[in-house]
């Protein structure tokens, strides 16, 4: 990109309030973490990559743990909600098969639609608060879970279910993360719509044994 080029993006980005702003820099945050690592991210890094002057940045955030404080709980309520909308609001037991698919590929659309948040989610080397944060959300779905699966184990005259039903809890969210993992990985070539309906025979499979 020319200097002049480079001037002119600059003198929109001026232009262009703080409040409309910000998403922009998030997502340029975002990007950033997700390809390089929380620890990458900085004001002038982000900058950077708007191709703005720190100043913008700043003018937007008053400070870098402001930025990633604030970029953590927006990811955060993204997932969080996307999964939640991927769980059913009761179990539909005239045919379990085809919700247990239906379940997954509704999450793994919402993992497809976020994979650079759920990249920082499971990243190697994941940042302490992502994974503080994760494990809240996480402990939170599986409650859910819990309270969907206990009436189906029920009906299903599952015996031992207050023994039994903690472990198939662990095993669907367990199966849950690997699926999306298999997902945003870069080599995988899977549709949301393929991975579920694959993971889905799977895992009802599994679970109809219990």
């Amino acid at each position: 990109m020319s200097v002049q080029t480079t001037a002119k993006a600059r003198t929109r980005a001026a232009h262009l309030g703080p409040e409309r702003r910000r998403p922009q820099v998030l997502d340029a945050a975002l990007a950033l973490a997700s390809e390089q690592g929380m620890r990458h991210v900085s004001m002038e890094a982000v900058a950077a990559r708007l191709q703005v002057t720190k100043p913008v940045v700043y003018s937007c955030f008053a400070s870098r743990e402001e930025l990633l404080t604030t970029l953590l709980e927006r990811e955060e309520q993204r997932l969080l909600a996307g999964v939640m909308s991927a769980l059913p609001s009761q179990l539909d037991m005239s045919n379990p098969r085809q919700m247990m698919i239906a379940g997954f590929q509704a999450l793994l659309q919402v993992a497809s639609a976020h994979r650079e948040s759920w990249r920082l989610v499971f990243a190697a080397d994941p940042d302490p608060g992502i994974a503080d944060r994760y494990g809240q959300a996480r402990r939170f779905v599986a409650r859910r879970v819990a309270e969907l699966m206990a009436p189906g184990l029920m009906a299903a005259g599952v015996k031992d279910i207050d023994r039994k039903l903690p472990v198939l809890v662990e095993l669907f969210m367990s199966i849950g993360d690997g699926s999306v993992r298999a997902l945003i990985q870069e080599q995988a070539h899977w549709s949301p719509a393929e991975l579920g309906e694959f993971v889905g025979e799977l895992t009802f499979g599994a679970l109809s044994k219990a």
